[in-house]
């Protein structure tokens, strides 16, 4: 993001909301297929990954691409330092096979180096070799990123033994998520370490959504509160696009100023649960809308969510999850036009509180 860009996030978390923002997560399931090339050469290649960054960024000077130029490799990215058999087929996602064989296993688990470890080095080294390109285009590294505990261990393990390992494993349970956890906040200090303008955290973790409030409470609040407290940044966001309502009464116990979640979930209630201090990232469908409709689809869907709301302070405009494949820059246009064009109509005398009160550009 451009300097402008992240001052204008940090005065949105502080309740400035006197500018509209629209921004998107977006990595290779939509990078790759929108500036025509396969996944696998999306994320083999630094001169093919920096050139699809620098052409959405260029294309889009008024988007926030969140984290922008993200260097990753899909969900491969994280596990893969605790070892694990990779796959990159094509043109599909990237994914990994489990590490551990059952729950004894985890016993046995240590602590990965993240210098040295699976596809860490790779994602360091994609960024100093193109740090200098990025800074020349105007923008910076903003984020440390990561998946969060319970996706990670999800990887490891299998989702489904995962999961049913929290009713039955539950001091390995707890010690698996620990390990993670110590992981993720080494991983996110070493980020912090190699690129110094990094000022914010991204946390991903769809996993936390398939659990309920007793399970949550245990599982997931003390590690994500120990992740987000790791660095001393502005930016604390976390993206969980499953069942999100829980996890939005716990978001500032966590210390999360930023969520992105399910489009299925009504903003208003989201809103109501999560208090008015933390940012809604969201909520337009990524598949329906954004990939599937038209333009008009596009707009009319921004209209409907500006509409159901009663304070449209602390918003950022985007999907409800992150940029799905088939997202053409049409819908993007439409999307970025129709919130100009609404936050414009709005007279300031007769608005209500927390409204947008801008000029379209």
């Amino acid at each position: 993001m451009r300097d402008d860009q992240w001052q204008q996030l940090q005065r949105l978390i502080a309740g400035d909301s006197s500018k509209p923002a629209v921004g998107f997560i977006i990595d290779s399931p939509w990078l790759p297929g929108w500036c025509g090339m396969t996944i696998r050469e999306y994320l083999c290649s630094e001169k093919k990954w920096l050139a699809a960054n620098l052409r959405a960024v260029q294309t889009f000077p008024d988007v926030w691409f969140i984290p922008g130029f993200w260097a990753e490799f899909g969900m491969c990215t994280e596990p893969s330092a605790f070892g694990g058999r990779c796959r990159f087929p094509t043109n599909e996602f990237p994914h990994i096979e489990p590490v551990l064989r059952s729950w004894s296993d985890v016993d046995t688990l240590t602590l990965p180096d993240c210098e040295r470890d699976g596809l860490l080095p790779f994602v360091l080294e994609r960024l100093h070799q193109t740090e200098p390109l990025i800074r020349e285009a105007g923008h910076r590294i903003r984020f440390a990123v990561s998946r969060g505990p319970l996706n990670i261990a999800s990887y490891l393990l299998g989702q489904t033994e995962f999961l049913l390992g929290l009713k039955t494993e539950m001091d390995r349970a707890h010690r698996l998520i620990g390990l993670i956890t110590a992981f993720i906040k080494n991983w996110l200090t070493c980020q912090k370490t190699h690129f110094p303008d990094i000022d914010g955290i991204l946390i991903l973790d769809d996993l936390i959504g398939f659990i309920g409030k007793k399970d949550f409470e245990e599982f997931v609040v003390p590690y994500l509160q120990d992740i987000f407290a790791t660095l001393d940044v502005s930016v604390k966001m976390l993206h969980n696009d499953a069942h999100g309502l829980i996890t939005a009464r716990y978001l500032q116990a966590m210390g999360v100023n930023v969520f992105n979640f399910s489009h299925e979930h009504d903003m208003e209630d989201v809103r109501d649960l999560a208090g008015p201090d933390v940012v809604l990232m969201g909520n337009i469908s990524p598949r329906d809308i954004l990939a599937a409709g038209t333009p008009e689809d596009c707009r009319r869907e921004v209209r409907r969510i500006w509409e159901s709301l009663t304070d449209r302070c602390r918003i950022l405009w985007s999907a409800g999850g992150g940029m799905p494949p088939g997202v053409s820059s049409e819908n993007i246009e439409a999307v970025v036009s129709e919130v100009r064009k609404l936050s414009a109509q709005v007279e300031a005398p007769n608005a209500p509180r927390g409204s947008l009160r801008t000029e379209a550009n």
